[in-house]
């Protein structure tokens, strides 16, 4: 591909949330023939929020990510092979799509623990087990809760917490289950983690960290500590690979994801890959801001735009009811000065890596009054003074005073990158969601645009 040179048919492999961005950017540009194949019978959804469902916090019509006049989405459609000389991908079906350029927006695959038993010797899942990874292992979960007491959650990562918390708040006895030393522990550190571990249990859930699950049985899940978890159900939450058979099959370049450059090109030019099957400069991402990042300037390049992609700086949301986690890059191995204030007595601990006087990591648990601050100053680079990083960590006396007023170009929603200013700028919540799509990621930005709404002057009113 030239640069400057309009791609008239875009096929897009994927229709999941990074492919739904991709197909709103290149529909904005009215140059292309967007086609999206999406293997599920759903139209497109937000993923992010599907334990928000579980809970009952949110309603399933409001995960819809609608597409734009233009874009043609096939649903329940499998590509099983791509024919780069031809420029065409082969469906289930035998019939062919042609392309001029194509995008891989596959995602990720669950992958099974090694626990015994969870699969009959027919080759289904155990009548227990349930995975949680689409809208319809939700809606087979949520149909289950009714007849459950017991559940039993493998894997205490963002995804294994929010559900643990969904089950809670449904009303069963739940219990999670970590092979790690600690809940969280691919985002934050040890004293984080018992942090959060304690809070869980105070919201009625038991943590068991630093022990497997080995065997399934009638009598329960076996640990192998030797104790036996009477339960219900099982759901997994643990384990996933970036989706690359596809592009194996076609002979691309795949390491652990599907390996693309600056330009999110894979080895063959006309072929790109976007969101969890990508792996740019070593790394894999398996988190929403990055993905939308990816979507866009995808998007960009395809319409001739000099554009690079040099990895995004990633800003995680634990969403669950009672638990408030904020993750920023990855806190535990950056090397930098860390700025740290740990109140065990209240559940919160917040750690800033500083590096030349920038953020360049950080965790909250348990107070995010200043998390969209926070998050600003780590998009920008911005460089702090001596005291800053620490006047930072110290909100509650000051904001109790003083409320954070957020500039107009501060960004409050790292998954949509809105800024304050537009949400000031919008009539409602509805309208917020809508025309910047702020809310409708990771949800964890809906309090801060609640208040920016409400603090808006009246009409006419000046500012």
């Amino acid at each position: 591909m030239r640069a400057g040179r309009a791609v008239e048919r875009v096929v897009v492999v994927g229709a999941g949330m990074a492919a739904v961005r991709l197909g709103e950017g290149l529909a904005a540009g009215g140059a292309h023939d967007v086609t999206l194949l999406g293997d599920e019978p759903h139209a497109p959804y937000n993923r992010i929020l599907l334990s928000a469902v579980l809970e009952g916090t949110h309603d399933p019509a409001a995960l819809a990510m609608p597409l734009p006049d233009g874009v043609d989405l096939r649903l329940g459609t499998r590509v099983v092979e791509v024919h780069r000389d031809e420029r065409e991908v082969e469906l289930a079906d035998r019939s062919r799509v042609p392309y001029d350029a194509l995008v891989l927006a596959t995602g990720s695959i669950p992958t099974l623990p090694p626990i015994r038993g969870l699969v009959r010797v027919d080759g289904r899942l155990h009548e227990k087990v349930h995975a949680f990874r689409s809208l319809a292992d939700c809606r087979r979960l949520d149909a289950a809760v009714s007849g459950a007491r017991r559940a039993v959650v493998v894997g205490g990562g963002l995804l294994g917490l929010q559900v643990a918390r969904a089950l809670s708040v449904r009303g069963l006895d739940v219990e999670v289950v970590e092979g790690g030393e600690h809940l969280l522990r691919s985002q934050v550190d040890a004293q984080a983690g018992r942090i959060i571990a304690r809070d869980l249990t105070r919201l009625g859930a038991t943590v068991y960290a630093g022990t497997r699950a080995v065997r399934l049985t009638d009598a329960g899940l076996v640990l192998d500590t030797g104790v036996t978890l009477d339960t219900d159900l099982v759901v997994l939450t643990a384990g996933g690979r970036p989706s690359t058979a596809l592009a194996r099959r076609a002979g691309l370049e795949v390491r652990r994801g599907v390996v693309v450059d600056d330009l999110l090109r894979t080895s063959d030019p006309r072929i790109l890959a976007i969101g969890d099957c990508a792996q740019h400069r070593g790394r894999t991402t398996g988190f929403v801001p990055p993905a939308w990042e990816q979507a866009r300037l995808a998007a960009a390049h395809l319409a001739g735009e000099p554009v690079a992609y040099t990895g995004t700086r990633s800003v995680a949301r634990l969403r669950a009811t009672g638990l408030d986690v904020a993750v920023l890059g990855d806190p535990t191995t950056t090397q930098g000065e860390v700025v740290e204030v740990t109140n065990p007595v209240v559940g919160s601990h917040r750690r800033l890596v500083v590096r030349e006087g920038r953020i360049v990591a950080g965790v909250l648990v348990g107070d995010l009054s200043r998390i969209g601050l926070i998050t600003q100053h780590y998009d920008r680079g911005t460089v702090l003074g001596p005291t800053e990083p620490g006047r930072l960590l110290m909100p509650d006396a000051v904001t109790a005073a003083t409320p954070v007023v957020l500039p107009d170009d501060a960004e409050v929603c790292a998954c949509a990158g809105v800024s304050a200013g537009r949400v000031r700028a919008c009539s409602s919540l509805a309208d917020v969601a809508t025309s910047t799509r702020a809310t409708t990621g990771c949800g964890g930005c809906a309090s801060a645009v609640r208040d920016l709404l409400a603090a808006r002057p009246l009409e006419g009113t000046p500012r």
